[in-house]
Formats: C-alpha cells, sequence, structure tokens
C-alpha cells in the first residue's frame, strides 16, 4: 500500500518549486532583455518578433513535454511566457477584424499570447491598411473556414497588397445563440457574421426556421447589436458573450462537429525555414487548352505536395481567373525552389505570398 504524503508537505515542495519557476521565468527574460540588446547592437530595426523561431521553440517543448500536463498545455503555457519576455524587447501592435470578442481577436492571442497590444478593425481590408501604412506590426485575418471555405476577401486583397503570410493559427470554432430573450420562443432577429450563418444554417432551419436573420459585419458586432434589444440574439462564440455580458441560450450549434477556421499573420518580413513549412503563392495562366495542367505538373515533377487550390477572377478581364495555392514547404528549400523556377516559366504571372511555419496545434 502506497504512503500518503502529509498535505502540509506537499504544499510546501509546491512553494519551493514556484520559487524555483518564477527565478527561471525571469532569468529567461533578462536572456529576452539580452537579444534585443544584441539586435540593436547589430543595426536591426523593426520588429524582433521571429515566427520561425517561435514555432521551433513550441515544437520542441511538445516533443520535450512527458506529462502528465498535455501538449496543448505546455505549448500555451509557453506560448504566453514568449509573448511577455517579446513585450520587454519590443510590443507587438497586431491588427484584427474586430471588434472585441471576435474569433480573430482569439486567433491573435493562440498565436502571439496575450502581451500584444490588438488594434480591431472594421473590415478584413482594413486589416490590411494597418499593417501597409504601418500602423501594427501584424495583422490576422481568416482565410478559411472547413466548412464554408475560403474568405473571398482575403484572397483578393492579396491581388494588391504588397504584405506576405508570415504564420497561420487554427482555432476550432463552436458557434453559440446568446442573448436575453428568456426562451427561444421569444426571439425575433437573429444576428451574426454571414459565415457563422452559414455553419449553422441546419440548426436555424430546425429550431427557429421563422425567425428573420440579419448578417452584420462579425460576430462581436452581433453580440454588441443583440446586448441592445431582448427580442434579438447573436451567433457568436464565448468571447463575445463575456464581452457584452448575454447569456448562453445554446452551445455548439455549428452543424459540423469539427468545424475550424484558418487565420493567416501578414507582416512586412520574410520567415526562414523550419523543417515544416508551407508557401502561399498566386498565379495566372492564361486561357489555353492544358495551361492549368502544366503549371501544377510543376509540383509534381518535384514531389511537391499540394495542400490547396482556390481560383478567383483575376479583375483583369472577363473570365479570366488566378489561382490560389498552398504547396508544403518553404519557398528555400531546394526542390521547392525549383518547382517554382519551372512553375514561373509555364505561367502569365506569379506572386509568391509567403512561406512560413505551418500551424503548431
Amino acid at each position: 500500500m502506497s504512503s500518503v504524503r502529509p498535505l502540509a508537505e506537499i504544499r510546501t515542495e509546491i512553494d519551493q518549486i514556484d520559487a524555483e519557476i518564477l527565478q527561471l521565468i525571469n532569468r529567461r527574460a533578462l536572456c529576452a532583455e539580452e537579444v534585443a540588446k544584441t539586435k540593436i547592437a547589430e543595426g536591426e530595426q523593426g520588429t524582433f518578433y521571429r515566427p520561425d523561431r517561435e514555432a521551433l521553440v513550441l515544437r520542441r517543448i511538445k516533443e520535450l513535454n512527458q506529462g502528465p500536463l498535455p501538449d496543448h498545455t505546455a505549448m500555451r503555457f509557453f506560448r504566453e511566457l514568449m509573448s511577455a519576455c517579446l513585450a520587454l524587447e519590443k510590443p507587438l501592435e497586431v491588427a484584427f477584424l474586430g471588434p472585441e470578442g471576435t474569433f480573430s481577436q482569439q486567433a491573435v492571442f493562440k498565436h502571439f499570447g496575450s502581451s500584444v497590444n490588438t488594434l480591431p478593425v472594421a473590415a478584413i481590408g482594413d486589416v490590411f491598411n494597418a499593417v501597409e501604412l504601418g500602423k501594427c506590426h501584424f495583422g490576422v485575418v481568416p482565410v478559411e473556414n472547413s466548412t464554408e471555405g475560403v474568405i473571398n476577401h482575403t484572397l483578393d486583397r492579396f491581388l494588391t497588397s504588397p504584405l506576405k503570410i508570415c504564420g497561420e493559427v487554427e482555432i476550432r470554432v463552436h458557434q453559440n445563440l446568446m442573448g436575453h430573450a428568456e426562451s427561444l420562443a421569444g426571439i425575433t432577429e437573429i444576428f451574426s457574421h454571414q459565415q457563422s450563418l452559414a455553419q449553422c444554417r441546419k440548426w436555424l432551419d430546425t429550431h427557429l426556421p421563422q425567425v428573420k436573420i440579419t448578417a452584420v459585419s462579425s460576430n462581436a458586432e452581433a453580440a454588441r447589436m443583440a446586448s441592445l434589444n431582448k427580442q434579438t440574439a447573436a451567433i457568436a462564440g464565448l468571447a463575445a458573450a463575456e464581452v457584452y455580458q448575454l447569456p448562453v441560450l445554446e452551445t455548439n450549434i455549428e452543424d459540423q462537429a469539427n468545424n475550424t477556421t484558418r487565420f493567416i499573420v501578414i507582416g512586412k518580413q520574410d520567415s526562414s525555414p523550419t523543417g515544416k513549412d508551407k508557401t502561399s503563392l498566386v498565379f495566372s495562366t492564361g486561357n489555353q487548352p492544358g495551361a492549368l495542367y502544366r503549371a501544377l505538373e510543376s509540383f509534381a515533377k518535384f514531389g511537391i505536395g499540394m495542400v490547396n487550390i482556390e481560383s478567383r477572377p483575376s479583375r483583369q478581364g472577363l473570365w479570366e481567373y488566378v489561382f490560389f495555392i498552398d504547396i508544403d514547404g518553404h519557398s528555400e528549400d531546394p526542390q521547392v525552389a525549383e518547382a517554382l523556377d519551372l512553375l514561373k516559366a509555364n505561367v502569365n504571372m506569379l506572386k509568391l505570398l509567403g512561406s512560413y511555419p505551418k500551424a503548431v496545434l
């Protein structure tokens, strides 16, 4: 029979461990400050954030973790630690699709940690503008949902923006019905972003088929509007319910259990190879027979996996299209570089949107 230690003894050990952890955390913070001084002495300007470096650190933590804490908890702890240390060097400014309480803000904190200064803006285009004009170091925008597909506004903006994709983050999306109504029968109108409404289409048709549905700019804006009228409700994340103090009437009303939204981090800097990277690009082929086949053959020839492909109107001519593609690997990887050289010879236009670490889950 195993002996059980006295509670006081265990608590004493916990206090000692906490003191040791605190000392180590501050040692790490001092190292972060030294890093900043070294970078400044070497003439480095701008942000000190390096998505490739942070991805490597988190992957290493995942490999080293032996429990009992699960990997995602250990990585979340170190994400916050890195965020706080980076804030000592130079606080990051990050724009996102606002207002407060959106899934985009949740993606910001998951990727950068909570020690960042955030700027909520009204539209996806405004996120791009804030970074392009230097108001923020980075921006976070949604790019695709596992249920409803790509966010066209994000893809289209890349056709004219000089910004690059610096990273990606995936958020498991749970949609919730919230409002001050005493029951579902008391709801006359529901507000939400059009993507969220689409993700809950079956639930709405089953439970509230006669209720007016109104699409608004964001889920957080929907929650704000619902907070003003007891006969209305919103579909949004729990963060929005907390911000606007709305009772949650129904939880997890999304039609697909694995509903996930992928967000991308946009900025002005490049990411170095990490060994587990993704490259995004856009190209046009012209309207010749076999043109797309020849373009995609560039990746097959060098064994490059294609993760995703989407077509969008080029807005340069009638029935002319551009193709957005995500591939495995970094543009500096030898095989990827050769594939891109071959692709360039077979297309009319090629724009590299960025090579960046794959999302650390």
